[in-house]
């Protein structure tokens, strides 16, 4: 239903699959699988389908639109809450996530730098004529070079993070 509708619509407002594509930011092979019904928009782009056809999501969708009434709105507006609430706390959990591996990340970044140097770069006291102990020392050097070069910045940027997402209040 919902791929003959976008092709109806699409063609009553004179669009063909190629325009439609690009108002969407789509090749023109998605419009064609959502019209043969091989594929399906995802809930994002039925939304940018509504606003670019000037078409409600439901008639799109294939839905009779009825009137609401004073009982239908007190519904929907205690299913939008419960939505509201959930989003909410979806956001207050990804912060509490990302916080917390903002201050990991400073963790490890201490850590590794404290095992650099407590061993104080092993690696310059070895025998490299054996080729796997040459390889080694090599990545070795290559990781601390890289590490002792980048991990400040990556520290300023895990504290600036781990500030910017504490739990204000």
């Amino acid at each position: 239903m919902l791929n003959e509708n976008i092709k109806a619509i699409r063609k009553s407002k004179g669009l063909s699959q190629e325009e439609l594509a690009i108002k969407l930011n789509v090749v023109r092979q998605t419009i064609s699988k959502w019209e043969q019904g091989r594929s399906v928009p995802d809930s994002d782009m039925l939304i940018s389908i509504s606003e670019v056809l000037d078409t409600p999501v439901s008639t799109l969708l294939g839905e009779t639109i009825t009137e609401t009434t004073p009982n239908d709105l007190k519904s929907i507006c205690e299913k939008l809450e419960v939505i509201n609430f959930q989003l909410v706390q979806k956001k207050v959990t990804r912060q509490k996530i990302l916080h917390w591996c903002f201050i990991s990340l400073c963790a490890i970044i201490v850590i590794i730098f404290a095992i650099l140097v407590v061993l104080n770069s092993i690696y310059l006291g070895w025998d490299y004529s054996n080729p796997e102990t040459a390889v080694i020392g090599v990545g070795l050097h290559s990781f601390e070079w890289l590490f002792v070069r980048v991990a400040p910045f990556a520290l300023i940027g895990g504290i600036i993070g781990a500030f910017m997402t504490r739990k204000k209040g």
